[in-house]
Order: C-alpha cells, then structure tokens, then sequence
C-alpha cells in the first residue's frame, strides 16, 4: 500500500471521528431532575454525584432569604449542572409560620419545590410584614391545620403562590397534607436534636456539618 493511500485513510479515519464526535450525545445536564430523598427532603442534581450538599432552611429566617438569593446560580451552574454535586433543601422549622410555608413550598410535587422555594424567600420582606401584623392583632384557631390555613390566608402566603398558579383548594390541601407534616417535622427533628445545627441556614457535605452559615464560607468548603 502506497504511503499516499495510507495518508488518504489515516484522513478518513480522522474524519470519521470527529463526525462520530459531532453526533455523541451530549453532556447530561442535571438541572432537571429533580427527586425527594427517603427523609422527605428535594434534591437538585446528579444522585450519583460525588458531593453530596444538604441546606436546612427555615422560610422565616432573613439569612436563609440571603444565602438563597446569592447561592443558588452558582451553585446550580457551577457545580450542579455538571453532576459534580447535587443540593438537597431540608426543613429546620422555627415556628407555626415557617412549617406553613414549608407546607406550602411542597405544592405540585417535587417538579414545582424549587422554583415554590425560591419564590417564597424572594417575597420575604413583604409577607413578613404582614405576618408581624398578623401575630399581634388577629385572633388564632385553636385547631392546628385551621390555624395554618388562616396564616396563609392572611399573611400573604396564599396570595404569592396564587401568583404562582394555585387556588386556594390546592393551597389548602397542601396545609391539610400528612405526609408532607411528617416529613417536615422528621427533618426539623434530625436538624435541631440530632446533628444539633446552631442556626439556619445550616448545611452538611457528605455527612459533615460545615462550620459557617454563609455562601462565602460554604463555597471554600466545596470540593
């Protein structure tokens, strides 16, 4: 074979890799799944990934509101999308408040926590206020879930995730949900008695409590 026909397929060969490079899958991107975890928690991510980061959060804590605002595209383009690591959101709850918002962030599935998530610390400030008028001049249920109903009816809750495509049926089916209490609560448990966090947010890699409450720090503990 002349050394001219073999240059001739060494450039085919060449040419058929990159055309088979061309037409390779392309890389996963992991932002869409989206699952809950057997503690009832939602994780964002790769569930094979190498990194494992769990937030505890509670919706009624302003450095929660913070970290969430300042964290969360990095996070998801930098480490995220690639499958290097996958964030999990647990509940830490504070208060009948907080557990009705966490109620209501888990509304439409897990397909809908995040973006339910984002918004309810994104809004904050505004049903915060109305909450702090609420605890001093309104008359309670005594009945749990018609006390938590009356809190999103009358705090701004209910009115932010209708803005969100919900009615106040679905709204108060999520309140009344309870699986969603028990998994709530189970988290709450296993963040305030069992690994013992000082304050939210609060967060573990791999298993680990990580010492610092704020992206800065958190992000220099990321692999």
């Amino acid at each position: 074979m002349t050394k001219i026909r073999l240059a001739f397929l060494a450039l085919l060969a060449i040419s058929a890799s990159a055309s088979l490079s061309a037409w390779a899958a392309p890389a996963a991107d992991w932002l869409g799944r989206i699952a809950l975890s057997p503690m009832g928690g939602h994780v964002l991510g790769n569930p094979a990934a190498p990194t494992k980061l769990v937030e505890y959060v509670s919706y009624t804590c302003s450095h929660c509101a913070h970290f969430v605002g300042e964290a969360s595209e990095p996070l998801r383009a930098r480490y995220v999308k690639g499958g290097t690591l996958s964030v999990e959101v647990r509940n830490a709850v504070r208060d009948r408040y907080d557990l009705t918002a966490a109620l209501l962030a888990r509304c439409g599935g897990p397909r809908r926590f995040f973006g339910n998530h984002e918004a309810l610390f994104a809004n904050q400030d505004a049903w915060m206020e109305k909450l702090q008028a609420y605890e001093k001049d309104a008359a309670k249920p005594a009945d749990q879930k018609a006390a938590l109903r009356d809190i999103g009816q009358k705090t701004g809750l209910y009115a932010l995730m209708a803005k969100r495509g919900y009615k106040p049926a679905q709204l108060d089916a999520c309140i009344n949900d309870p699986a969603s209490m028990k998994q709530i609560l189970a988290m709450t448990d296993e963040a305030w008695n069992k690994l013992r966090i000082g304050g939210t947010p609060a967060f573990t890699l791999n298993g680990t409590l990580v010492h610092g409450s704020d992206w800065t720090r958190l992000q220099a503990a990321l692999p």
